[in-house]
């Protein structure tokens, strides 16, 4: 008896604690709305309606917490050229062929070496390579494009929805609770407010897409940011 008690408080324990952090944030853009504000951004001269960020959520990067945790064995002047957004002057990540053709397809801002600036930054304090980096990043977001979320705001292009509307879709496709781990980022573009981006708190280990659900319930809940906004449609507004 009182070895299952042991195990049971164990497994309470372990549940509790995996609570009390946030292991890394998954940042995703919406990408046309970003691209309101940033209208010269190599990606965003060469969006189009046919182009996978269109209609798909688009990778920013994933970031070891806290935020603080960066730049990790990155010499004085790397950081000085990341910092000073010279990206282009940053080394290029090691990832194969293939990982490199899904990335630059799923992570437009590599036209403007935004892979550089996340590997340099983030990716240097993931403890591992840039080819797993980059692979547990892409998953991520397969399984986030793969949901009823992604369908939510494909659905929604011109139209406005609410932190309610994105939290409740994340809380379909993960399971109840998943969207307290989710804050939405919100950009003004004259008259309109555009969702830009969304943040995700993960815990644990990544293996592939289908462990998105439980690193998500694994993380601790959030503040759900901006209230709602505008999904925005391909080309500037």
């Amino acid at each position: 008896m009182r070895t299952f008690l042991a195990l049971l408080l164990t497994f309470f324990a372990t549940a509790a604690m995996a609570q009390e952090r946030t292991q890394y944030v998954l940042a995703v853009s919406w990408q046309p709305a970003f691209c309101e504000t940033r209208p010269g951004r190599p990606e965003c001269q060469t969006q189009t309606t046919a182009r996978f960020d269109a209609g798909n959520f688009a990778l920013h990067g994933l970031w070891p917490q806290p935020r603080s945790r960066d730049y990790c064995g990155v010499d004085a002047r790397t950081v000085a050229l990341d910092e000073d957004g010279d990206w282009f002057e940053l080394p290029e990540p090691r990832i194969s062929a293939a990982l490199r053709k899904e990335l630059d397809q799923v992570m437009p801002g590599t036209q403007s070496a935004l892979d550089r600036h996340e590997w340099i930054t983030h990716g240097t304090c993931y403890r591992t390579d840039a080819e797993e980096y980059f692979q547990d990043s892409v998953d991520m977001l397969a399984a986030l494009n793969a949901s009823a979320v992604r369908d939510l705001f494909a659905g929604a292009i011109g139209e406005r929805l609410t932190q309610g509307d994105v939290r409740a879709a994340f809380d379909t496709a993960f399971g109840p609770g998943a969207g307290d781990r989710v804050r939405l980022s919100c950009t003004n573009d004259g008259n309109r407010r555009l969702i830009n981006e969304l943040t995700i708190g993960l815990t644990g280990d990544i293996d592939g897409p289908d462990s998105f659900a439980d690193r998500i319930m694994d993380a601790r809940p959030t503040n759900g940011g901006c209230d709602g906004g505008m999904v925005d449609a391909a080309g500037l507004q």
